[in-house]
C-alpha cells in the first residue's frame, strides 16, 4: 500500500507547455530532477525515485509525456517528433524558472533525454539513460529500415507503424493483461513475433507477479491506459522516420553533457543485434565522451525492478556533478 500512497502525497498539476497541457507529479524542493517514463508507462513508474530523490533534497518532476496518462494526446504522429518532445520539456523548465535540470529517462524517456541533450544541451546539467544507449543517426538508412534489416518484419516497432493495427490487436486484451505482457516481460531478445502473429499475442502473460511490483500498482497503470488508450504511445514509433529526417542537421554530433547509462543485463535486445558490444565498446564512448556505463542484474524496467539500486546510482551521479 505504501507506494499507492504516493499518489496523494505528491503534488499533481497540469501545465501548459509547447501548446499542450502536460500533467506532472512533483515532490520536494531544491535543484530540479526531471524523470521521463517509457512505453507503456506513466509518471507513476518513477514512484520509488520521486520519494527517494525528494527526501535527498531535490525538486523531482515526473510528467506524463504527451500522448500518455493525463497529458494531452494529439492524434497525428507528426505531433510526436523530437522537436515537439524537446519543446515540451523546455516548456516545463521555463515554467519552473529553471535554467538546467538533471534528466533521467527510461525506454522512450531515455531516447527523449538523448534528443534533449543533443538539441538543447545548455538546459541539461547531466543525463541518466536507462535501457537505451545513444544511437548515432545513419546518413544512409532510416530507422525502420535499419530495424527491419537487423530483426526482420515482425518487430513491435514495425507492427506499431500502421494506424489502427496495434490498437486493434491490443483491444483484444484488457489493459491489465497488456501491462503484464509488456512490463513484466522477461523475453531476452528484441521483441519479434513469429510470422503472421501480433506481438501482443506472442508475449506471454506471466502467471506470477514478481516481488518488485504489486497487483495494485499494475492496476494503477492499467486504469490510466483504459482511459487514454494506446494511440498516443504508438505515435512515438510512427514518428521515428520523420525524426531521422529532422535530425539531419545534427549528423555526426556528439553528446557533450555528463551522462550515465544504466542497463539491465537481461534487458530485451541487450544480447542481440550487437547492443552489448556497442554499449561496452569504443564507438559509444566516442559519441558520448563523458559517459559512465553501469550494467546491473535486471530486465527492461530497471527503475522499478531494482528501484533502490537505480535510485542510488542516480543520486551518486548527481553528487558527482555537484548539482
Amino acid at each position: 500500500m505504501e507506494q499507492i500512497g504516493i499518489i496523494s502525497e505528491v503534488n499533481h498539476q497540469r501545465i501548459k507547455s509547447n501548446g499542450i497541457w502536460i500533467h506532472i507529479a512533483e515532490e520536494g524542493t531544491g535543484p530540479m530532477v526531471l524523470l521521463l517514463h517509457g512505453f507503456p508507462e506513466i509518471w507513476y513508474s518513477w514512484r520509488h525515485q520521486i520519494k527517494y530523490l525528494a527526501k535527498n533534497g531535490y525538486h523531482v518532476v515526473a510528467p506524463d509525456l504527451r500522448g500518455y496518462g493525463d497529458s494531452d494526446a494529439p492524434l497525428s504522429p507528426d505531433s510526436y517528433t523530437c522537436h515537439h518532445l524537446v519543446g515540451d520539456l523546455i516548456g516545463l523548465l521555463d515554467h519552473f524558472g529553471e535554467q538546467q535540470a538533471l534528466v533521467v529517462g527510461c525506454d522512450w524517456g531515455a531516447t527523449i533525454g538523448w534528443y534533449l541533450s543533443l538539441l538543447r544541451h545548455d538546459r541539461v546539467k547531466g543525463f541518466v539513460a536507462l535501457g537505451v544507449p545513444y544511437y548515432p543517426r545513419s546518413s544512409t538508412i532510416k530507422p525502420l529500415q535499419a530495424i527491419k534489416k537487423l530483426y526482420g518484419d515482425h518487430t513491435h516497432v514495425s507492427q506499431f507503424q500502421n494506424p489502427g493495427r496495434a490498437e486493434r490487436s491490443f483491444a483484444r486484451y484488457d489493459c491489465m493483461t497488456v501491462m503484464k505482457k509488456f512490463m513484466l516481460t522477461s523475453w531476452p531478445h528484441f521483441l519479434v513475433a513469429p510470422h503472421g502473429m501480433e506481438i501482443i499475442d506472442f508475449l506471454p502473460t506471466p502467471s506470477v507477479i514478481p516481488s518488485w511490483i504489486t497487483e495494485e500498482e499494475l492496476m494503477f497503470f492499467s486504469d490510466k491506459f483504459q482511459e487514454s488508450g494506446f494511440t498516443g504511445a504508438f505515435n512515438y514509433y510512427r514518428a521515428m522516420d520523420l525524426n531521422w529526417e529532422l535530425l539531419a542537421p545534427w549528423q555526426g554530433s556528439k553528446i557533450t553533457v555528463p551522462t550515465k547509462l544504466i542497463i539491465g543485463d537481461k534487458d530485451f535486445g541487450f544480447e542481440s543485434g550487437g547492443v552489448r558490444e556497442f554499449v561496452e565498446g569504443d564507438l559509444l564512448k566516442s559519441l558520448v565522451p563523458n559517459l559512465d556505463v553501469v550494467i546491473i542484474d535486471g530486465h527492461h524496467f530497471i527503475h522499478q525492478e531494482r528501484a533502490q539500486q537505480v535510485s542510488d546510482e542516480i543520486l551518486s551521479f548527481i553528487h558527482k556533478l555537484s548539482f
